[in-house]
């Protein structure tokens, strides 16, 4: 029998044994981080596309005019989806910012619809389209790799 086999009182065991995966740690604070970040940007897309929408709506000459195009819809179509997914974004990322068990699977979900709203979108304003897709994956990123601890508010 051999001491070094046998762990003294004082010393913790192993965190994990050896070829199996690491346990699961507490979120990082990149993560926590990144969470935050995607609730109040959330919050700025659902406001902006309510902006978007009303824009769109009121048939104003911001747009761009788009010839024969696949995904064309009217002006107007495309404001009410805009407006009704802006709606969508602003009450998701509030829920996100609270903590509320359902807005993170939610803002994932609208997220998702906000990537290809804007990709369907892309013709009429090409630039803020690409930019609002980027702003769209990293909150669907960020809202993927957070785990969160449903006991406390994240702000």
């Amino acid at each position: 029998m051999s001491h070094a086999s046998q762990p003294s009182a004082g010393t913790p065991p192993p965190k994990h044994t050896p070829g199996a995966p690491p346990p699961r740690e507490r979120d990082s604070d990149w993560a926590v981080g990144g969470v935050i970040f995607a609730g109040i940007l959330l919050l700025c897309n659902g406001v902006l596309a309510i902006l978007q929408g009303i824009a769109a709506i009121g048939e104003d000459n911001v747009y761009g005019r788009v010839g024969n195009y696949v995904y064309r819809i009217n002006l107007t179509g495309w404001g009410w989806i805009h407006l009704i997914i802006g709606i969508c974004l602003v009450i998701t990322g509030y829920g996100i910012l609270k903590n509320m068990p359902w807005a993170r699977y939610t803002g994932i979900f609208f997220a998702s619809i906000s990537l290809i709203a804007q990709f369907l979108f892309l013709p009429y304003l090409p630039v803020w389209a690409l930019i609002m897709i980027a702003i769209d994956v990293f909150i669907i990123w960020a809202l993927a790799v957070y785990h969160p601890d449903n006991n406390r508010d994240l702000i």
